[in-house]
């Protein structure tokens, strides 16, 4: 996650309030948990200090949304005297519970570890006419968010299907066939190409047919051949499961953020041993004023000293955020990957 997203709520004048609303299923009576839950989280926000005019501002946001989706898909929402700064989407692990924080700073560590860890998905359904190109932000613990579809169906005027039996007069349509079936392919190739020059998924998983994902999958360049993952689940008829898609994309999200966690834990580990890399909160926050971190370093479940400072500071110099797996053994719970060395 580029923190650099965040500069515009700390840009505003403190002191926040900020507000977690869990993800949970949706009741009967939405509207009335949600107002429940919120009262509960006001009065502790009163409790704190919480200016009036931040917490009737997050009440006022909370009343012009729309309860059964705000509970599927939980929220967190950051307000100062002036007005809300922030609303978005949090899909935090189920019984992560709801919470409310008043400071100095915006508390953003479990919004950032969650951004953090979920994984760009360009995601390709073909079959051998075209096929449906989906852009997914996949979270762990929730259901893909989907931020865009489009179907692409391929330039070629001849028939895919090619004709049955062995006859030397059929040769002729099965390879008018087979280059339709590459034609189109190069199509497909070439829209995904230009989706993720604006997208930059971490995977491109094809699914669909699998003489269409292998046309496709050859002809995609290089620098996207090395994402992707092919699955047989999903396809663009009517019978195909989504079901079984979903699961397979949270499988894949699941595992790709491990990958990741790992390899920046083993740069981690190098830069330490080339002054590339610092840990600890005073040697983080020193790095970070002098404009040196690259990259911010949180472990995944445990909140890091002076965290909410950090996150700020690390936004304003452009750092990006990933985390690394608990128990990796950081000081202080925090470290970070240097554009320099910082020395002296």
């Amino acid at each position: 996650m580029e923190l650099t997203d965040l500069r515009k709520v700390y840009q505003h004048e403190g002191p926040f309030a900020t507000v977690y609303l869990e993800g949970r299923s949706p009741g009967d009576d939405a509207a009335g948990q949600i107002r429940l839950r919120w009262k509960s989280l006001r009065e502790r926000l009163l409790a704190e200090g919480a200016s009036q005019g931040a917490v009737e501002a997050i009440a006022s946001e909370l009343e012009r949304g729309t309860p059964g989706e705000e509970q599927a898909n939980g929220r967190v929402l950051v307000a100062t005297e002036s007005g809300v700064v922030l609303d978005e989407r949090w899909d935090a692990a189920l019984g992560a519970g709801d919470d409310a924080h008043w400071g100095v700073l915006p508390e953003l560590g479990a919004y950032v570890r969650e951004r953090a860890r979920s994984v760009r998905e360009l995601v390709v359904i073909a079959d051998q006419e075209g096929a449906q190109v989906r852009q997914e932000v996949v979270a762990e613990y929730h259901e893909p968010h989907e931020l865009d579809a489009e179907i692409v169906e391929g330039s070629a005027d001849e028939g895919v299907h090619k004709p049955r039996g062995g006859a030397l007069s059929h040769n002729r349509i099965q390879r008018r066939a087979d280059e339709a079936v590459g034609r189109n392919a190069k199509d497909i190739a070439a829209h995904v190409s230009a989706v993720a020059t604006e997208f930059r998924p971490g995977v491109v998983v094809l699914a669909g047919e699998v003489q269409a994902r292998t046309a496709v999958r050859e002809e995609l360049p290089a620098q996207l051949a090395e994402l992707i993952i092919e699955t047989d689940r999903g396809g663009r008829d009517e019978n195909a499961s989504e079901e079984a898609l979903v699961e397979e994309l949270l499988r894949i999200a699941h595992e790709a953020e491990a990958r990741r966690a790992e390899r920046t834990a083993g740069q981690l580990a190098a830069g330490l041993a080339h002054d590339r890399a610092v840990a600890g909160h005073k040697e983080v926050a020193r790095a970070a004023e002098m404009g040196a971190v690259e990259t911010l370093l949180l472990e995944s479940d445990i909140p890091a000293s002076r965290e909410a400072f950090l996150l700020n500071v690390c936004a304003e110099t452009s750092a990006a955020v990933t985390l690394v797996p608990d128990g990796t053994g950081l000081t202080d719970g925090v470290g970070a990957l240097l554009r320099f060395p910082v020395t002296g």
